[in-house]
């Protein structure tokens, strides 16, 4: 697929610089992420109880741009030619579902799957759709609220029982360029809880995490050095101070031991899995991204957004969707991909006994037009699409929810993102109303007041 099918339509102290310059920025500064992180422990605590989690764990995987629910989770076979479009649809394994025919693997195991074709807003912009979707809250000109990954990553952080872990709790694979990439994740939450980029594609052969590796130069003795040099920066400017007990900075070290852990690396190379598991998940980048998202989650990262771009398929969308290039003998297409992806990813969490507590979020900023556009594609329709959730408490084998006939509006159980914000809150087990602060001391909910938890589907 050529670049242009990935276009859409539409400060630190000088003494900051030395502490952190030498281990490297990894997308904030490690200095700066880390002394964040427990910062985070004592600025703007939140108010109120947490319920028992059902998901340790969530891997969002976004389709970036609007995928078209008419050609996934939605297909509708018996309307008109110019509604129901070019591709064709398939039983499940459920019976009397149906989805796309690019969707074959998913289907099979449609039993671990909740379909919710019932999803709907009023915003058909990407940047105003990503953030209500990834937050639960339409956008203001007043404040950006935090993304699920930067909630939970400072709500659990919060938590005295929380596990201190070497990696970064909230990553993005490839990156977080959603929406336009006007989105920061963090929204008012502190900057530490933004989510952190791997800056790289997986599935490229010199892959490689942005920053986490030695610059030219650079070795861990020289870096231990460093550390101990600040150490003594420290010991020097608090000398002043009677009353005052030197300990070692803890963010410190803690960036000094992401840098230095062999674990740390391991984590990200995929070049540890076998040459059979790399396969089953195919060589495109959604499809290394969501096997790098499981060996993540099965480190303890608690949030992993996969982010696959290139949804917006304003034309000739059956070569897009389906085919990937002209004349293919095989199709490579965005939902082909998509398929052999989410299905291992799914068999793989399940065959390794992580499947119930991870949580898998299939979804983009909103659907496309219930009618085929004079360039063979469709436009943005945000009044009704669909996602698709798995594992992680999920009641599977269901559709919640449906769209009329020719997936143009709502016809029962209509769901907002407000209301599906609130209900994988609720899975990952933090109360929708509990109460964040802002920076001034706003008292902000979780998730809107007016949204609801959906209990149809939570097993």
């Amino acid at each position: 697929m050529s670049s242009n099918s990935l276009k859409r339509c539409d400060g630190h102290t000088r003494r900051d610089v030395m502490r952190v310059g030498g281990l490297t920025a990894m997308g904030l500064g490690l200095g700066s992420f880390l002394r964040l992180q427990r910062l985070q422990a004592e600025v703007n605590p939140p108010t109120g109880s947490l319920p028992l989690a059902k998901a340790k764990s969530c891997i969002l995987i976004w389709l970036d741009g609007g995928p078209s629910h008419l050609e996934t989770f939605d297909p509708k076979p018996e309307a008109p030619l110019e509604v129901r479009g070019p591709l064709q649809s398939i039983p499940t394994a459920v019976p009397g579902i149906r989805i796309s025919e690019c969707l074959p693997k998913t289907a099979e195991m449609l039993n671990h799957f909740a379909v919710v074709r019932s999803m709907t807003s009023p915003l058909g912009e990407h940047n105003f759709g990503t953030h209500y979707l990834m937050t639960g809250y339409k956008p203001t000109p007043v404040l950006e609220y935090p993304t699920f990954g930067s909630t939970l990553t400072h709500v659990r952080g919060l938590q005295p029982e929380a596990e201190s872990s070497v990696l970064p709790p909230n990553i993005a694979v490839p990156s977080f360029s959603v929406g336009g990439s006007r989105l920061s994740g963090a929204g008012y939450l502190p900057s530490v809880t933004r989510p952190f980029s791997v800056g790289s594609d997986p599935a490229r052969a010199d892959f490689q995490v942005q920053d986490l590796d030695f610059y030219q130069g650079l070795d861990l003795n020289r870096l231990d050095r460093r550390r101990r040099f600040v150490d003594a920066m420290d010991r020097f400017s608090q000398a002043a101070d009677a009353g005052h007990s030197f300990s070692a900075d803890p963010d410190l070290e803690r960036a000094y031991n992401l840098i230095a852990s062999p674990a740390a690396k391991q984590a990200f190379d995929l070049a540890q899995e076998p040459s059979a598991v790399r396969a089953r998940y195919g060589s495109k980048t959604i499809g290394q991204s969501c096997l790098l998202a499981r060996r993540l989650v099965e480190r303890g990262v608690p949030f992993v957004t996969v982010n696959d771009r290139g949804w917006d398929t304003h034309e000739n969308l059956n070569t897009r969707l389906k085919l990937g290039y002209d004349g293919a003998k095989v199709d490579v297409g965005l939902v082909p991909s998509l398929d052999r992806a989410l299905s291992t990813l799914v068999q793989d969490l399940e065959e390794r006994g992580m499947l119930q507590e991870t949580l898998v979020v299939v979804m983009g900023e909103f659907g496309r037009t219930p009618k085929l556009n004079t360039r063979g594609g469709r436009d943005h329709w945000p009044r009704v699409f669909s996602v698709a959730l798995a594992g992680g408490g999920i009641l599977g084998g269901q559709v919640f929810g449906s769209s009329d006939s020719v997936g143009e509006s709502p016809r029962d159980n209509p769901v907002t993102p407000s209301d599906l914000a609130a209900t994988i809150y609720t899975l990952l087990g933090i109360d929708p109303q509990l109460e964040l602060q802002t920076q001034d001391g706003r008292p902000v909910r979780v998730a809107p007041y007016e949204a609801q938890v959906i209990d149809g589907l939570i097993a």
